[in-house]
């Protein structure tokens, strides 16, 4: 009897260890990146068939805007975001967090298409962020 509980205690151990997994934290493999498309501009694909309605119908166009306006917009929206996406508010809206680099170049098309995308989230979800203008802000 013994050695029976030896032996199953021998095979059992080296089992449990194998049959664990390290959970992987959501949030480390979850952040959406800026990549660079074959023409070496800087992309953001947005995968939601409204999107597209949303930048040729609602969206104010891109010469409304200056690059240094929209990288300031969007260095405070991307921490509103990724603040929201930490602590876990609004999840069933923010999925991922947004890994963007304020200091990097990404041009004016990435800066106006990354911003619209906040005005998007404003006007399908009503998720109100602080740093949107008034006049984006869409009811």
């Amino acid at each position: 009897m013994k050695n029976l509980i030896i032996i199953l205690f021998t095979v059992l151990i080296p089992l449990h260890s194998f049959a664990q997994s390290n959970p992987k934290n959501e949030k480390e493999n979850s952040a959406m990146k800026p990549s660079k498309n074959d023409d070496g501009e800087w992309d953001l694909i947005v995968i939601d068939t409204q999107f597209d309605y949303f930048m040729n119908a609602i969206a104010r166009p891109m010469n409304q805007y200056t690059e240094a306006n929209l990288k300031s917009r969007n260095t405070i929206l991307v921490n509103e975001w990724n603040s929201y996406f930490m602590s876990g508010r609004y999840r069933n809206i923010i999925e991922s967090s947004i890994d963007y680099d304020p200091r990097e170049k990404y041009g004016i098309k990435f800066e106006y298409k990354l911003y619209q995308v906040f005005a998007y989230v404003n006007w399908k979800y009503k998720l109100r962020m602080n740093g949107l203008s008034a006049s984006d802000y869409i009811n």
